[in-house]
C-alpha cells in the first residue's frame, strides 16, 4: 500500500496596493537618510515666524576683475525681504557707470512730480521733493548694457522696462511712503501693471537717505547697518544707499495680486547728497519707452 503524501496549498496571493505604496515610501525613506548621513542632502533650517533678511543672506559670490570701466568688485545677491519679496544686488554698477549716468541726467533735471489717482497724470506735491530726469529705454550702449543686467537679473524681459529715471536728493529731501503700482487705469494702458522695481544706488549717502518698507513683515533690525540708519530708516525695513548696490523689490505677488507690503519711501537726507537710478518694469511689453 502506497501512501502518497499530502501537500498543503497555500493559494497566491497578489501584494495589495496600499502594501506596495508602504514599501516604496520606506524604501524612500531610507535612501533619504543614507543621502543625510553622506552629506549629500540637508534639510534647510527654519526658524519660527517671517524669515529674517540677513540670516538668508549670501547666495553668490563672483568677482569679477577687469581692468577696462567694468570693475565691480565682490558681486551677490542678499535676499533681506520675504514680505515684500525685497533681494540686493552689491556691487551691480560700476563706479563709472553711476558717474556716466549722473551726468548725462543733470542738465535734464526737473522737480519730480506724483501720479494723480483720479486722473492718472503727473502733479507737483510735497510728499515728493527730489529732482529728476528720464532717459530714454535703449538711448545708448552703456545703458543697454544695464537695462539687459537688469533683465538678467530680474528674469523680465528688456521691452517690458520703462526707461531709467534717475533722481537727485538733496539735504532734506525726501519721498514720503508710497506704492510703485497704479491704482488708476489710464497708467496702466501701456504694458499693464508695474509688477517690480529695480532701484540702483549711484552714490553714498553720509547720513540718512534710506529707502524704508514701513509695513514690511519680519524683523527690521536684523540688518547688519541696523546702527547706522537714521530715526526714519529704523521705522521699517530699511536700506542704506551704497553705490553701485541695486535693490529689486516686487509689487505684485506671484499670483498677479497686488502687494500691499511693498509700500516704501525715501528718507530725508540729513548729510550728503544722494543720487538714485529707477528702473519700473511692467507685466506686459511696454511700448511707450
Amino acid at each position: 500500500m502506497v501512501i502518497k503524501g499530502r501537500h498543503s496549498r497555500v493559494p497566491y496571493r497578489k501584494s495589495s496596493p496600499s502594501t506596495l505604496i508602504f514599501t516604496t515610501l520606506i524604501t524612500f525613506s531610507f535612501f533619504i537618510v543614507i543621502l543625510l548621513a553622506l552629506g549629500i542632502l540637508s534639510i534647510p533650517s527654519a526658524s519660527r515666524g517671517s524669515p529674517s533678511g540677513h540670516d538668508l543672506s549670501s547666495i553668490v559670490h563672483n568677482t569679477i576683475d577687469s581692468d577696462g570701466d567694468d570693475w565691480r568688485g565682490d558681486q551677490w545677491v542678499e535676499v533681506i525681504s520675504w514680505e515684500p519679496r525685497a533681494f540686493i544686488y552689491h556691487n551691480f554698477l560700476s563706479k563709472d557707470e553711476c558717474a556716466y549716468l549722473i551726468n548725462i541726467a543733470k542738465p535734464q533735471m526737473q522737480k519730480s512730480m506724483v501720479v494723480d489717482t483720479a486722473t492718472g497724470k503727473s502733479k507737483d506735491s510735497r510728499v515728493r521733493t527730489s529732482s529728476g530726469a528720464f532717459l530714454p529705454r535703449g538711448r545708448d550702449k552703456i545703458i543697454r548694457n544695464i537695462e539687459k543686467r537688469i533683465a538678467d537679473f530680474s528674469f523680465i524681459p528688456v521691452e517690458h522696462g520703462e526707461g531709467l529715471h534717475v533722481l537727485h536728493y538733496e539735504v532734506g529731501q525726501k519721498y514720503e511712503p508710497h506704492y510703485d503700482y497704479f491704482l488708476d487705469e489710464f497708467n496702466t494702458k501701456h504694458g499693464g501693471q508695474r509688477i517690480a522695481t529695480v532701484l540702483m544706488y549711484l552714490s553714498d549717502v553720509e547720513d540718512g537717505g534710506e529707502t524704508v518698507f514701513p509695513v514690511a513683515k519680519g524683523n527690521i533690525s536684523s540688518v547688519p547697518w541696523w546702527n547706522e540708519l537714521s530715526e526714519c530708516g529704523k521705522k521699517g525695513l530699511s536700506v542704506k544707499p551704497k553705490m553701485g548696490d541695486a535693490l529689486l523689490f516686487w509689487s505684485m505677488r506671484p499670483d498677479a495680486t497686488l502687494d500691499s507690503s511693498s509700500l516704501h519711501g525715501s528718507c530725508p537726507v540729513i548729510k550728503g547728497n544722494k543720487w538714485s537710478c529707477t528702473k519700473w518694469m511692467r507685466v506686459g511689453e511696454y511700448k511707450a519707452a
